[in-house]
């Protein structure tokens, strides 16, 4: 049963998947939407040019109309006519023509914005397979096409046919009238019957635009095994990231415990933290954190340390403060300057009294941390633990 979960496609696609699916040329698409903008260009391009474009073909029908002495008894003169008013013709309807293709090509942009890809163009010989075309024939998508089809050509039809009925009198009233009054009279039937029709249009498009974007991310959801699988190919097996970070930590510790043998001090809570600071006077404007841990981390910082003859001094406040606020080769933070003074204070007499004798040093008592940098003050919780 886990394995059949984890083939069903249940997942939202990754930005990866959609991008290669871009790349690819697959996108939701729109045929509706992209009819009715090109419809609604030509109805407004009409709108705005139709006075021009009247005037214009209404010239050109008299000139081709009109014969002349030369067009009747010289034929030679009856080619170069034609082509005059075939290239008038054609620069007439130019801007309208331009319209309506700059349009129909940026139309697709509403939905998808701008692709340019020639990977639909390579050539996929699968598709030449019988099989796979009779099942595309009758796959849901086909289906689903049909019932758009047929709906869409029952609502445009019964808007149209009802906005004939609807003007029926002002049709029959054509016949009747003037040429002069017909002739604008058919344009308000006509521009009625397109706007009502373009809203019956409007209609398909605000259906079929979400269904085209659920249909495209359904169709690429991923299962749940092309989830991690994908997560490995971008980000890594998480096991080999897990060993490399756990080499990474084996490494640090590492320098880190070879540091200690050249600390000055190890600071101790005494069970629970240690940490090894280290003071050059002409190197260093503060002392450095060279080394620490918790628990048995800390109790080896403090085993090395003893191997190596390195200073050991029980002081909880300032060594919790210094784990707490310091991170490995960090200056010590400017509020502990005092305690850690007074430290390598007794430090330096420690030394002194094992070269040249004389008087034992005595440990500092109660150092100067500030309350707000102990964990254990600021968080009496965790003292308890």
């Amino acid at each position: 049963m886990a394995e059949d979960s984890d083939l069903e496609k249940t997942e939202q696609p990754s930005q990866r998947r959609l991008d290669q699916a871009r790349e690819e040329g697959q996108v939701a698409r729109s045929k509706e939407l992209s009819t009715f903008t090109v419809l609604m260009a030509g109805g407004a391009g009409l709108w705005l040019m139709g006075a021009s474009l009247s005037e214009k073909l209404i010239k050109m029908l008299r000139e081709g109309l009109t014969l002349n002495s030369d067009l009747v008894f010289k034929p030679e003169y009856l080619l170069p006519h034609l082509h005059n008013l075939s290239l008038e013709a054609v620069m007439t309807f130019l801007p309208y023509l331009i319209l309506l293709l700059a349009v129909a090509t940026f139309s697709p942009l509403l939905l998808n914005g701008w692709l340019f890809t020639f990977k639909p163009l390579v050539p996929d010989f699968s598709k030449l397979n019988p099989a796979t075309g009779i099942g595309r024939m009758f796959s849901t998508h086909s289906l689903v096409e049909l019932a758009k089809a047929l709906g869409k050509s029952f609502l445009v039809g019964g808007i149209g046919a009802w906005v004939i009925w609807h003007n029926r009198d002002n049709v029959l009233l054509l016949v009747s009238e003037p040429l002069v009054q017909a002739i604008p009279h058919l344009g308000n039937v006509m521009w009625a019957c397109f706007a009502t029709i373009m809203g019956g249009m409007l209609l398909i498009v605000g259906a079929d635009v979400p269904y085209q974007l659920w249909e495209h991310n359904k169709k690429l959801k991923m299962t749940k095994e092309e989830v991690r699988r994908e997560a490995k190919e971008s980000e890594g097996d998480p096991q080999v990231k897990a060993k490399i970070r756990s080499m990474q930590r084996e490494m640090a510790r590492r320098r880190m415990m070879a540091e200690i043998p050249t600390a000055d001090v190890v600071v101790t809570n005494p069970t629970h933290f240690s940490v090894a600071l280290k003071y050059t006077e002409n190197g260093m404007g503060a002392p450095v954190v060279v080394a620490k841990g918790t628990h048995l981390m800390a109790a080896k910082i403090k085993e090395i340390a003893k191997a190596n003859n390195v200073p050991i001094l029980e002081a909880p406040p300032l060594a919790r403060a210094l784990y707490k606020h310091t991170d490995l080769g960090q200056a010590i933070p400017e509020a502990l300057y005092t305690a850690v003074a007074e430290v390598l204070a007794y430090v330096y007499q420690l030394r002194r009294y094992k070269t040249a004798g004389g008087a034992y040093p005595q440990e500092p008592g109660e150092l100067p941390v500030p309350k707000e940098l102990d964990p254990y003050t600021a968080n009496p919780e965790l003292a308890m633990e």
